[in-house]
């Protein structure tokens, strides 16, 4: 008895453990925009990709002060991401490179006007 409870206890590790790899990397991940500026666009791609693909924002626009929820259904399981804003005032934007999407969950962006750059934090 003490043989087959091993035995059972075993088999539902190594299941949760399949549908663990199966299911991929958890790449989703929440977008602040703390820049004192509207948010037009959103773009998030497999790093060092030649095409952004669509805006991932989901609505309109993103204003200052707001959090978005950036949900992935695509079936890759890389972990490193590009991201690009673009600011709706004057159509410029921000990139970062080689985001690990699998350990970032928030992404809070920030503009700073005496050095006249965007800056990010991953937590």
């Amino acid at each position: 008895m003490k043989h087959l409870l091993s035995a059972a206890v075993l088999l539902s590790s190594q299941l949760l453990l399949a549908g663990t790899v199966l299911a991929g990397p958890n790449q989703d991940f929440t977008l602040v925009n703390k820049t004192g500026y509207v948010i037009d666009k959103v773009f998030v791609s497999p790093s060092h990709s030649e095409d952004w693909e669509e805006d991932v924002l989901g609505r309109d626009t993103m204003p200052d002060g707001d959090t978005v929820p950036i949900h992935f259904s695509r079936g890759t399981t890389t972990c490193e991401w590009d991201l690009k804003v673009v600011y709706e005032i004057d159509n410029s934007s921000a990139i970062w490179h080689d985001i690990d999407l699998c350990s970032v969950s928030k992404i809070s962006i920030f503009w700073n006007q005496s050095s006249g750059k965007t800056t990010a934090k991953y937590e």
